[in-house]
């Protein structure tokens, strides 16, 4: 696993999760809409993974995820994974069915 590190850019109603990877200036990016006030509390819509070659097959999107989901699991939110990747990650951690929305 090369060395990422991810940051979280909250811009209201929506954001994006940033993965920076050491050596590189390419940036893997999770962007997200957050639909706030629902019946389910406060959801976030994962809408894009992007990982660009550069900096790609090294887990990136896979980081991006992760933070993703730990920040829904600390903070109460649940995530509707509009993106594939988010929609096969779900797949692939069944722990993360609670997060669900």
């Amino acid at each position: 696993m090369t060395d990422v590190t991810i940051t979280h850019h909250d811009q209201g109603s929506r954001g994006e999760y940033h993965a920076a990877v050491a050596g590189s200036d390419a940036i893997g990016r999770l962007t997200y809409q957050r639909l706030g006030g629902t019946d389910r509390g406060d959801v976030l819509v994962a809408d894009h993974t992007l990982v660009p070659t550069e900096i790609g097959g090294r887990g990136v999107a896979g980081e991006l995820v992760k933070a993703l989901m730990a920040d829904a699991r600390a903070k109460g939110f649940k995530v509707v994974p509009q993106c594939s990747y988010v929609e096969a990650a779900f797949r692939r951690h069944p722990e993360w069915a609670d997060l669900r929305a």
